[in-house]
């Protein structure tokens, strides 16, 4: 049965707090080790996500639910800009922060981030924006396609510099995704991959640091001591854990011996204390979350909500994809974490706005259903 216009679409939510409450238990266990070898607590790193994730977060769902998303239509061109920006201030001195060899923080004095979760709010709203306002043009290469690639090739060249490749990933197969609904033909988006295929290629040949990543995937065997060792503990963290898992908080290879742990490799964690089973129904509920948003894409009352709704369903399929696919050897590691799970200020606070806005479109439409 439909619901009244300016309700929020129920089963949305429900999956949405389901989520946030499996993460954090799965976090309070997962960074137990790391908090109390680091700052003698082992709760560190889950107070840390309380009260800098989910704290904000909170408060920003709620706000963002409450605005209009139509509003955001005015101000997609500075949302570009403002992505861009960002992406630029990693490489100014005493702000750009590295770590690992890796430029992708910022650091204000105040408080400290990552630009690339932001930015994929950002580049949403400008894709969703811009299909809206050059519908009739979108299906044409010379004014639609080929103008769209431009301002988002400076974005994924500004990631690939930093490096972040996993990021730069999913910010434009979730843009493209979004323009692909538009109707634009496939052979486009087929080319473009091949494009991709050929330009990632390129990437491994010029930078050791992918090359290693790339030999590492296809050779976990190799160094598993050096640089295949993350993905030979996450083997063991796996395998360890078969059908049924050893139990909520006794994984072996979080007491240090897995790197990451507590974010990109803590599906390996999960399925070591969990079990194949848990992991299972983990996916479902992810699936059945994204399910809901790409409903609420469905029945939205005009083409801005509906492009936004599915950039944003795609963003959390792709990256979930990518983070579980690298941790069972399926591609190669991208160090992108697992949304609602990974330990993140900036992914829990990024990902809390783009639901409120997720639950803005639903609220304008009034769409929940049981499903």
């Amino acid at each position: 049965m439909r619901g009244e216009r300016g309700q929020m679409d129920r089963m949305f939510l429900a999956s949405l707090v389901a989520l946030v409450a499996f993460g954090l238990l799965m976090l309070l266990s997962a960074s137990g080790p790391i908090g109390y070898q680091r700052f003698h607590d082992a709760g560190y790193f889950f107070k840390h996500q309380l009260i800098y994730g989910l704290l904000p977060g909170a408060i920003l769902f709620v706000i963002f639910s409450r605005i209009d998303y139509r509003l955001f239509l005015k101000f997609a061109p500075a949302a570009l800009v403002a992505s861009i920006v960002l992406l630029l201030m990693v490489y100014l001195p005493g702000i750009g922060m590295r770590f690992g060899g890796s430029g992708r923080w910022v650091y204000l004095g105040f408080l400290s981030f990552q630009p690339s979760e932001f930015v994929k709010i950002g580049v949403l709203v400008y894709t969703a924006a811009w299909l809206e306002r050059h519908s009739s043009e979108s299906k044409t290469l010379d004014k639609g396609f080929l103008p769209f690639l431009i301002p988002l090739s400076i974005v994924m060249l500004l990631l690939i510099l930093q490096p972040n490749t996993g990021s730069m990933f999913v910010i434009v197969a979730s843009a493209l995704t979004a323009y692909y609904i538009s109707g634009a033909p496939f052979v486009w988006f087929a080319g473009l991959g091949l494009l991709g295929t050929a330009l990632f290629g390129l990437l491994i040949k010029l930078s050791p640091y992918r090359a290693a990543r790339f030999l590492t995937f296809l050779h976990p065997e190799l160094d598993p001591n050096g640089i295949g060792y993350q993905i030979n503990q996450a083997y063991l963290a796996i395998g360890s854990g078969g059908l049924f898992g050893l139990g909520y908080g006794h994984s072996r290879q979080k007491y240090l011996y897995l790197p990451e742990a507590y974010g990109d490799s803590i599906f390996a964690v999960m399925a070591e204390e969990l079990g194949f089973l848990i992991c299972l129904l983990f996916l479902g509920l992810m699936a059945f979350f994204v399910w809901r948003c790409w409903r609420i894409a469905k029945q939205a009352s005009d083409p801005f909500g509906r492009y936004l709704a599915v950039g944003i369903g795609a963003w959390i399929a792709i990256q979930t994809s990518l983070n579980i696919a690298s941790m069972m050897g399926l591609m190669p590691m991208t160090g992108v974490t697992l949304p609602f799970v990974s330990y993140g200020s900036s992914a829990f606070v990024a990902l809390s706005i783009a639901c409120g806005i997720m639950a803005s479109i639903s609220r304008g439409t009034g769409i929940w259903r049981e499903p």
